[in-house]
Parts: structure tokens; sequence; C-alpha cells
């Protein structure tokens, strides 16, 4: 089986790194802080001291941090995977990232004969503990089908969106629409509250009725519920998309009206001390007001 190497066992990473181990493949884990390796290295993992050992001897090297600097930190310099990885591995950039950072990368990988596909994922928390993501992939079809088995083993659904940076662009058309619906159901359940609704017929019209996206009822219970322990997905990841999403945006000549004022909320909710809190948590930021 092919040897996989994973980079960054943050929530997501950690979960795809056990899907990974429970498939059979030999797996290498990066973390900067080792501590989070160690449950990996108890169920069978090796646990690389740099990013640059850890590629060594890979087939499949994934990386899955939080943002663009993150990955450059992962990816470049003398200890850098790009310095590891052997020619016939494929690497696979899970993270969501800047489109124009994504495509620096692939260039650089290109230049060191090495495929590179940005294939960031849908889906939060449960979904890579369950290897149901679904993972929008942009890059070379052949280096995709290279890893394809590899990416079996952590989600249900794989969708080859186009040449490379396809994949970065259409997570954070995802994830910009996710935010609005987040932001909107926010405002519509403070003023329901706020008028003294029973909030549990509410949650239920509201699922129930048009508005009831699988996200929204998925989010609902969340936003409602005052357990505040979990996090699914962090605020500030949701504002470092939209800020990637508004980037491109003006690149493209795109007027983006919504989003800009969505990410507004999400820059209180930071403000309110609410950055790693799970993205149900923006419904605070009205509560608070």
């Amino acid at each position: 089986m092919d040897n996989v190497t994973l980079l960054g066992l943050g929530i997501m990473g950690s979960a795809m790194a056990r899907n990974i181990l429970k498939a059979g493949f030999p797996l290498t884990v990066y973390n900067r802080t080792r501590a989070k390796a160690e449950e990996l290295a108890a169920q069978g993992a090796r646990v690389a001291v740099s990013p640059r050992q850890a590629a060594q001897g890979a087939d499949v090297v994934i990386s899955m941090v939080g943002d663009d600097a993150a990955s450059q930190a992962i990816w470049l310099g003398e200890e850098g995977a790009l310095a590891g990885a052997p020619p016939q591995a494929v690497l696979v950039e899970c993270s969501t990232l800047s489109p124009a950072w994504v495509r620096e990368l692939a260039q650089r990988a290109a230049a060191r004969g090495l495929a590179l596909l940005d294939a960031p994922v849908l889906g939060s928390k449960d979904a890579a503990e369950a290897a149901d993501l679904k993972i929008l992939v942009g890059g070379d079809a052949a280096a995709l089908e290279r890893a394809r088995p590899v990416l079996e083993a952590i989600s249900r659904e794989i969708h080859h969106m186009g040449p490379g940076g396809s994949g970065a662009v259409m997570k954070l058309v995802n994830n910009l629409i996710v935010a609005v619906q987040a932001t909107g159901l926010a405002e519509g359940l403070t003023l329901a509250e706020r008028a003294g609704l029973n909030m549990e017929q509410v949650a239920s019209l509201i699922t129930s009725s048009s508005p009831g996206s699988p996200f929204v009822k998925a989010v609902v219970p969340r936003m409602l519920a005052r357990d505040r322990s979990q996090t699914h997905f962090a605020l500030r990841w949701m504002r470092k998309d939209l800020t990637y999403a508004l980037r491109l945006a003006d690149d493209l000549g795109v007027p983006m009206p919504t989003v800009a004022i969505a990410r507004e909320m999400y820059r209180m909710a930071g403000n309110l001390g609410l950055d790693t809190a799970d993205l149900a948590r923006v419904v605070d930021v009205l509560r608070q007001s």
C-alpha cells in the first residue's frame, strides 16, 4: 500500500489520520505541537520531527492546516515538505487556502517534478471522523487517480473540479454561502428570542420549512444550546475564508457586498474573544449587543 504522510493534526487532520490508519495505510504524521501526535503514535503512526522528514519516502503527502501562512511553513524552507518529498509523491493540500497561494505552491512543486492537488474538503468535525467528507480537487487528473485510494479512506465523494486552483475556488464559494446563511440565521433566531417566541417551535418551523438547508438543520440546535464546549468549525477560520473570498472577488471584479457585511460579523466575534469558538456562536455577537 502507499506510504502516506499527513501534516497538521488539528480537529480535521487528526480525524483524517485515524481513518487513514483504519484503512491500513502506513502513516507518518507531523504536527508543530508533538503532543497531538501521541495518540496516533499509539495507533501505529510514525511521528516525524519536521515536515521534511515526514515527507521522505511518501507516496502521498497530505497537508491539513489553518491558513496560507501555516501552509507555507509546512511546505517551504530547508525543513519543509517540498524539500523532503520524493519524485513519485503526489502532494495533496486539503487546507482551505487562497487560490493565489495554491497556484504558487503548484508551481513550486512542479519545479521539483512533483504533482500538487488542491483538495479542500466539505464537512467539519463529525464528517471528518466518519470519513464522510466531500473532497474538491483541482489539478492533474492522473495525479488524482494516483492519490484516489488514500483520499477514498477519508471521504465519501471526490469531485474533480478542473485545473489547479479549482478546488480552492469552489471551497471559498461554498464557505461564503455558509457564512451568509449563518449570519442570517443568527439574526432571525435572535429576533425570535427577543420577541419572546417559543424557540423550540421556532426551531422546528425553520428546519422543516424553506430555510431548512442541511447546514441550517445542523446549526440551529447549536445556536440555541447553551453548551459551548465543542468546536466543529472555529469562527476565526470562517473570517479567514471570507477574507480570501473577498480578495479573489477583487481580483475578478465581482462585487460581493453581502459577504463583506457578513465578514464584519465574524470580525466582531473575534473582538468579543470568540475566535476559537464554534461557528454557531456567531449568534452570540447579537445576543451580547
